[in-house]
């Protein structure tokens, strides 16, 4: 096991009602803020209503700023970043899932930062400075309400890229998973393979010495496996979703990675796909994870007979990658029982621009040849591997 620093700043609101606190739970942090949010769900669900009354019980004066889709915009940062400043907004509130809360993050940054917010992403400037981001979750996913990393699009160069600094954590979050009961099962889906693959890139390590780590990884993700499958098949089932909500939250808030070198090529190979063809993070994680699986499965066969067995439920044998080949094709099954895709031609995405992404991801296009992982370094060519392999 690694030293590690490690801290969660962020205050949890977990459970049924506890966004009508949300006024009084931000009182001591700001006067006015920024209400932030996608579409029209959250006025139809009541949402923006409760949390803007609750806003004005507390005498916090505020602004909004909707139209946050999935794979959040930089046009639509740097017009919060302008607002913000404009008003003079103290703090930003994301209501909504991992899109928003993600923008909200960006503006948060950029207010702080006196050059274009683009460039804290392109050249990964940590300034440590950024307005505080609170949260209200509608969609256990991105597990952005805990972490301090967010990820934006630059859609004029079809470029997505991640920032982490430990600034945008966010001060608070509130969780009340009643609300996820009217979510479409494509967004359940999405979501689940969203949180499974923030825990698998920390779970396939090289590290040595990682047992209660490895038995956090396993035991939420099977958590997340047994109760993925109620709320797909009845949405309703709130009990489920408290499970969902919470590992959502534990699979991105960096305690399931402490002491181990985390890998992040699925991320970072997914990325590509979602810039360029705009397609659902998770649904193209779904594809990606099994065929990176059985790329670098054999460069630890230990971590990866453990999955299997301890996560999938593979009996164990004597032959090892057999057992590994049942549970890789154990979590495309499960995939298929979600509605997910597990090709990329299922997602609309054919092999046109495959290398032009693998250069892309791995930096090669840039003429800085960095690679993408640490469980195995992948070069432009191993990346584009595993994009025709997953065709």
């Amino acid at each position: 096991m690694e030293n590690f620093h490690f801290q969660i700043p962020t205050h949890l609101y977990f459970g049924k009602g506890e966004e009508r606190g949300i006024g009084a739970y931000l009182r001591p942090y700001a006067k006015k803020v920024l209400l932030h949010y996608g579409g029209g769900s959250i006025k139809k669900s009541g949402l923006y209503a409760i949390v803007t009354a609750s806003l004005r019980d507390a005498g916090i004066a505020f602004v909004t700023l909707g139209g946050v889709v999935p794979n959040p915009r930089l046009s639509l940062v740097r017009e919060g970043i302008a607002l913000c400043r404009r008003e003079g907004v103290e703090l930003i509130l994301a209501v909504g899932g991992g899109s928003a809360i993600d923008s909200a993050k960006a503006i948060a940054l950029g207010v702080c930062y006196e050059g274009d917010v683009w460039a804290l992403f392109n050249d990964d400037i940590v300034t440590g400075k950024a307005l505080p981001v609170a949260t209200v979750l509608t969609i256990p996913a991105a597990g952005s309400e805990t972490s301090a990393s967010c990820v934006v699009t630059n859609e004029e160069a079809q470029l997505k890229y991640g920032h982490t600094d430990n600034a945008v954590r966010p001060v608070l979050s509130v969780i009340n998973p009643a609300y996820f009961c009217t979510l479409p099962k494509n967004q359940i889906a999405n979501g689940v393979a969203d949180m499974m693959s923030h825990i698998f890139e920390r779970y396939f390590t090289q590290t040595k010495h990682t047992d209660v780590t490895d038995e956090l990884c396993e035991g939420v993700l099977r958590a997340i496996l047994k109760n993925a499958v109620k709320v797909y098949d009845n949405p309703q089932d709130v009990d489920a979703w408290y499970e969902i909500g919470f590992g959502g939250s534990l699979a991105h808030n960096d305690l399931l990675g402490r002491g181990r070198e985390e890998d992040w090529a699925c991320h970072g190979m997914e990325h590509e796909l979602s810039a360029i063809y705009d397609i659902p993070h998770g649904a193209g994680l779904a594809v990606l994870t099994p065929n990176w699986m059985e790329t670098v499965a054999p460069e630890n066969q230990a971590i990866f007979g453990q999955f299997a067995h301890n996560v999938m439920g593979v009996q164990p044998s004597r032959d090892v990658e057999a057992d590994i080949r049942e549970g890789i094709a154990r979590l495309r099954a499960f995939y298929r029982r979600i509605g997910l895709a597990t090709t990329l031609t299922a997602l609309g995405i054919d092999g046109a621009r495959l290398e032009e992404m693998a250069k892309k991801a791995t930096g090669a296009a840039f003429g800085d040849e960095y690679g993408q992982g640490h469980f195995k370094t992948l070069l432009w060519q191993d990346v584009l591997a595993i994009y025709r392999k997953a065709l």
